[in-house]
């Protein structure tokens, strides 16, 4: 049976998009509580009766937040341009080597916006 799990996590950080016309007021420092849903999918184990264990998620996402949580964005290595859509893929490319099973990531920046990033 093909099943998806998901874990969220959360962390608080500043940042600016340096991209942006000068006027635009995310082109301005502020900051966001964001949350990440890490998604993970394939078949459950017939043996054990789950995929994954959820402790899992977590211990391969705990660095990267830890990289993220109350930091300033712009100064983490690869998010000189720090948007959802940036931060998701950010995300991806450093924790596929540990969960092989990743099907996507959802940052949202607030409670009713977020980016879907699914790998390459």
């Amino acid at each position: 049976m093909k099943v998806e799990l998901r874990k969220s996590f959360q962390f608080e950080a500043a940042h600016l998009l340096p991209l942006l016309p000068e006027d635009h007021k995310c082109r301005r420092l502020h900051g966001h509580s964001f949350s990440v849903e890490v998604v993970v999918a394939g078949e459950c184990d017939p043996a054990l009766g789950w995929l994954m264990d959820y402790a899992e998620v977590s211990k391969a996402f705990k660095p990267l937040w830890e990289m993220l949580d109350h930091r300033y964005l712009n100064e983490v290595e690869g998010l000189e341009n720090p948007t959802s859509e940036m931060i998701a893929k950010w995300i991806w490319d450093r924790l596929k080597p540990a969960l092989p099973l990743l099907d996507q990531i959802v940052v949202a920046e607030t409670c009713n916006s977020a980016c879907v990033y699914r790998g390459q």
